[in-house]
């Protein structure tokens, strides 16, 4: 058997969800992922680490060897970035604290080459665009149509920005499109909601992806964190700003985030034959005024009320009445009160996130038992808006 050429095979996506990040570890006689939770590693010889360290200032290269100081480097971490890389097709991942402090560091690092100006298509999450329209760390936006990219894009722009499925409306975006339009400028995507399992940006022009890991990731809503996958070159300047600004994701989060991507394939197309079927029922329920639902699929419904929204999130009882989303369990919450509250009320609405609309993350419970929970709620809703009659 050639071991050489069965190396190097593409290996399927489930295939590496189960293995990336894992290879080495019948080498060292260990089954589980090891979690190294030091904050910082013994040397006894300083003037090679001293080397080591003026070598990362200058390059932003992982470290080979020894790790030195968790802020820096820690092999937990680094595990859960080869995985991520591989499911991606990316050459690098570099992860963060949050979704929201992978943003920052990407922003920042593209603001460190002198181009603070960025492009970017509505509706994102609701802190990305409130951290972009309030110039909270020195950049400029510029918010434009998927048709109007090019034109928008100036000498100073350093980012187009993206989100598709878009949160929370599900629109989506032609990336192969976008990514012509964008000629040398990076494209990112914001790939959280479909992940790797519906579709890898890298393959349709995309620069950089990025990912709330806190979402399907981990999966199970008890970790936090966020990842950069992209080439070589931008992930040694990202891992710079990591270490200079402290943004680091913390060991076991990482280890809680590998073990989430061992299942994610599985539970992504669970959870997405459920919404599927979920919001064909809502489609056709006189109650629901819109539905939206992704061409590409996906495990997030998002629907138009008749009746009060509030008056859904209230009467869930089986459905969780949270924020967030991609854990087992199913999530709603009304996007306008919550997730996108800190948008501009005018351009929650130019952007299709009407005062109705509901957003709904399918977790793996039952179909009919979420259907029965949603039946209710959804009449409880349609009750509030009828009048009130005197009793014969």
């Amino acid at each position: 058997m050639d071991t050489t050429a069965s190396a190097h095979t593409r290996r399927a996506l489930a295939t590496e969800a189960v293995h990336a990040g894992r290879e080495d570890l019948a080498d060292l006689g260990l089954h589980a992922v090891p979690l190294d939770l030091s904050t910082t590693y013994p040397s006894r010889d300083s003037r090679a680490e001293a080397a080591r360290l003026d070598d990362f200032a200058a390059t932003g290269a992982a470290l080979t060897g020894p790790p030195v100081y968790s802020r820096l480097d820690n092999p937990t971490v680094a595990r859960f970035e080869t995985a991520l890389a591989k499911l991606e097709g990316a050459e690098a991942a570099v992860a963060f604290a949050s979704g929201m402090a992978a943003l920052t560091a990407t922003l920042l690092a593209r603001a460190s080459m002198g181009l603070r100006h960025v492009v970017a298509v509505r509706p994102l999450y609701g802190c990305s665009d409130h951290l972009l329209t309030g110039g909270l760390i020195g950049t400029e936006v510029t918010w434009t149509d998927p048709a109007g990219v090019g034109d928008a894009i100036r000498p100073d722009t350093g980012l187009v920005i993206v989100e598709t499925p878009a949160n929370p409306t599900l629109a989506e975006v032609d990336l192969r499109a976008v990514a012509h339009s964008c000629g040398e400028v990076p494209l990112l995507v914001d790939n959280t909601f479909a992940t790797p399992v519906l579709q890898r940006p890298l393959e349709s022009g995309a620069r950089i992806v990025l990912h709330s890991a806190t979402k399907y990731l981990g999966g199970h809503g008890d970790v936090l964190g966020g990842v950069v996958a992209c080439d070589e070159e931008f992930a040694r300047v990202l891992r710079k700003v990591r270490f200079a600004t402290g943004g680091v994701l913390h060991p076991l989060a990482g280890y809680l985030l590998l073990r989430g991507l061992s299942t994610l394939p599985v539970r992504v197309k669970a959870a997405s034959a459920t919404a599927a079927a979920l919001a064909e029922r809502l489609a056709a329920d006189p109650r629901v005024v819109k539905v939206h639902y992704p061409r590409i699929g996906g495990a997030m419904v998002a629907f138009e009320v008749q009746g009060d929204p509030h008056e859904v999130i209230a009467g869930v009882r089986l459905i969780t009445p949270a924020v967030s989303l991609g854990s087992v369990d199913t999530l709603i919450q009304h996007p306008a009160s919550i997730s996108h509250r800190i948008v501009d009320e005018g351009d929650r609405h130019s952007s299709g996130v009407s005062d109705r609309l509901l957003r709904l993350s399918v977790g793996l419970e039952d179909v009919e038992d979420l259907w029965e929970d949603l039946d209710i709620a959804l009449s409880a809703a349609e009750r509030s808006r009828r009048p009130v009659t005197a009793s014969r």
